[in-house]
């Protein structure tokens, strides 16, 4: 009978303490795997195998893409590139981002759960804005375990408390309670994996080969969700919105995705570089003015000096309007609203 043996973790900012925390705990004879996706700068090398191999009993590596999986090993996504799994073994691609990652919780939670089912245990540690909700929705539909730290625990709560609002969580744990749940939960026996509309499985199926690197466009995923007059702030590209529960997420035909929180926090990034832009355009305005103002004075031309010289200090006040609107520029994001308690009644105001 099959048991809980592919276990699945997602952590951000944080998350590297937590997740040291974890593995520190699991026994040297642990039978599951554990495959692990920290967000980490895709410009630098990663040491988070070493970490996590010294700080617990179990080998932990970045996978080679194809490599089989082993029970009692840890997989770390290695930057810049999605882990994946599929078919006993690990996918290593560098398919497009997905809330603004790569690697991304979402495709590593999403890849399991249509693959393995209720042996998958996914965990959501610390970290911010909401990578990892649709991906453990993905799971708890297929029958695995959903399990995250405890949000007041967490040294940046968003991540669990995302999963909280919009998943039927199973275990709500401190880190240091987790590691024998860990040990039972891997000792059990699982049911059989549900199923799920076929226009739905089409769909889980198609976003994960587009993390594997196939052609969203080709595979035609415009035609599985909802034209919405949104552009993909990634390329520009029409975006269609997709419905998981309660969860709204945005993908579009090259095969960028965003949930709502992290589309809200990439557009108002876009606005404030538009600032920039803008301010960097009239100030070389004014260096052009002032130039062509001097110029003509030194000509002997007074009148058009003055005039260019006027419209340069008109442009500077501009430009320094521009650049105070540009450093007022909020950053918003799902978070930057205040979320209910769950289970608590809607704010009336």
């Amino acid at each position: 009978m099959a048991k809980h043996d592919i276990i699945v973790i997602g952590a951000s900012a944080g998350g590297v303490y937590a997740l040291k925390d974890l593995v520190a705990a699991l026994p040297y004879d642990f039978q599951a795997s554990l495959f692990i996706v920290q967000h980490v700068s895709p410009h630098s090398p990663s040491y988070l195998p070493d970490i996590l191999a010294t700080a617990g009993q179990l080998p932990a590596s970045h996978p080679r893409d194809g490599e089989l999986i082993q029970p009692g090993h840890i997989y770390v996504a290695p930057p810049d590139h999605h882990l994946l799994v599929e078919y006993d073994q690990v996918l290593v691609k560098k398919g497009p981002k997905e809330n603004r990652f790569r690697p991304s919780i979402d495709a590593l939670f999403r890849s399991a759960a249509y693959n393995y089912g209720p042996r998958v245990i996914g965990i959501i540690l610390t970290g911010m804005l909401d990578d990892g909700t649709s991906g453990m929705w993905s799971i708890k539909r297929l029958g695995g375990t959903c399990i995250i730290q405890q949000p007041e625990e967490a040294m940046y709560s968003s991540m669990p408390d995302n999963v909280l609002n919009y998943v039927e969580v199973d275990y709500n744990l401190s880190i240091g309670e987790m590691p024998a749940l860990l040990i039972r939960l891997c000792s059990e026996t699982v049911t059989d994996k549900p199923s799920l509309p076929k226009e739905e499985e089409n769909r889980m199926a198609t976003e994960i080969n587009i993390a594997a690197q196939d052609n969203a466009f080709d595979m035609g995923i415009l035609d599985m969700g909802d034209f919405t007059p949104l552009t993909c702030p990634e390329c520009n590209g029409a975006l269609i919105s997709i419905k998981e529960g309660k969860l709204i997420r945005y993908r579009c035909h090259t095969g960028h995705a965003f949930t709502a929180s992290s589309l809200l926090a990439e557009t108002t990034k876009v606005v404030e570089d538009s600032f920039w832009k803008a301010v960097r355009s009239l100030e070389e305005t004014v260096i052009l003015l002032e130039h062509s103002g001097k110029h003509f004075a030194e000509g002997g031309n007074e009148i058009a000096a003055a005039q260019f010289l006027e419209k340069a200090r008109l442009t500077r006040e501009r430009a320094s309007q521009t650049r105070n609107f540009a450093m007022q520029q909020e950053k918003y994001s799902g978070n930057s609203v205040q979320q209910p308690e769950p289970g608590s009644p809607p704010n009336s105001n």
